[in-house]
């Protein structure tokens, strides 16, 4: 087995280390309340956990919606079962419904306050270190979400936040409404960047730049997609409503500069698709969604991979504009 090192950078313009590579744990939770068909169970779940761990992978991300509620609590266990609370970033989110009352689905006062105390009682602790808006709530006042997250803050119960899949215009009008109103700041952005989706270019990377926001990447291999020769699936990406929505045939000539550039380097043709969203010198990590312990192999293995300008331009020279997706 190859060996890497993981890389540690700031969060933003906090004090928050996190490892460069982050695990996503949407795919953990098998047997939860409307889960994804794919995701891992407890049992299957442990060797990506103790890779994660071997590796370095400090920062782990989560969502009370995913697995309704069951990848938070497969979570929390492995956090106790094979590292210590101290030695990860716990990060999670919230807006998306997960019950149908008042306080189940959206960044009310009362959504805020019920779904952070339902995440730290399934993840087994005080706090976490990253709380995140899964998505912009326009029902709601701005005012009263960010008051709502700074009586999370104040409690103890949430150090930083930040949100995710929001027009750059509504992400600067949050932060604005912080800074006014004495709210805490917005320290992250999780968004869909990959070869296949770089939209983001346009207005929230430049955004991000210009604030010293953190850069959090979902779907940076596109469900897979980037990650085997074009037509190939898997049982996840047969089965992942992400790809069916936000992928198509448009993205084959991308999909196919990839493998030209995985094979003529010989390595695997996620490392070669990581590599470039690590490139992007705003982005801080991107989420890697793993089920299976190698898939955290290629992305720590990715840091090591240093594209060309030859090879970025025979990467990037594909794409063509499209309308943004995940929010």
């Amino acid at each position: 087995m190859e060996k890497t090192t993981m890389e540690y950078v700031r969060l933003g313009g906090t004090d928050l280390t996190v490892s460069r590579i982050a695990l996503g744990c949407m795919g953990f939770g098998g047997g939860g309340r409307g889960h994804n068909p794919w995701a891992l169970d407890e049992e299957a779940a442990a060797p990506v956990f103790r890779r994660a761990v071997e590796l370095g992978i400090t920062f782990w991300d989560t969502a009370n919606v995913y697995g309704g509620g069951a990848s938070e609590e497969l979570v929390g266990r492995a956090v106790r079962r094979y590292t210590r609370r101290e030695d990860v970033v716990l990060a999670t989110k919230a807006g998306l419904p997960m019950h149908g009352g008042p306080g189940g689905s959206g960044l009310s006062r009362r959504a805020v306050l019920e779904q952070v105390d339902g995440s730290l009682r399934r993840l087994g602790t005080d706090h976490v270190d990253l709380f995140q808006l899964h998505r912009f709530d326009p029902h709601t006042p701005v005012e009263e979400t960010v008051a709502a997250l700074a009586e999370v803050v104040a409690a103890g119960k949430v150090r930083h936040v930040g949100a995710s899949s929001m027009w750059a215009w509504r992400f600067a009008q949050l932060r604005h409404t912080a800074a006014r109103d004495g709210g805490p700041a917005f320290v992250s952005m999780q968004h869909q960047y990959s070869l296949v989706q770089r939209e983001e270019e346009r207005e929230m990377f430049p955004l991000l730049a210009d604030q010293g926001v953190g850069s959090l990447v979902w779907c940076p291999l596109a469900s897979g997609r980037l990650a085997r020769p074009y037509g190939q699936v898997t049982a996840r990406s047969a089965g992942d409503p992400v790809a069916g929505r936000f992928f198509g045939d448009v993205d084959r000539p991308i999909v196919d500069a990839v493998q030209a550039v995985a094979e003529d380097r010989g390595v695997p043709m996620a490392r070669v698709a990581l590599a470039w969203v690590l490139g992007n010198p705003v982005v801080t990590a991107p989420v890697v969604g793993a089920t299976r312990p190698g898939h955290l192999d290629d992305a720590a293995a990715a840091l090591a991979v240093r594209l060309t300008e030859a090879e970025r331009a025979a990467l990037e020279a594909p794409y063509t504009p499209r309308l943004p997706t995940g929010f």
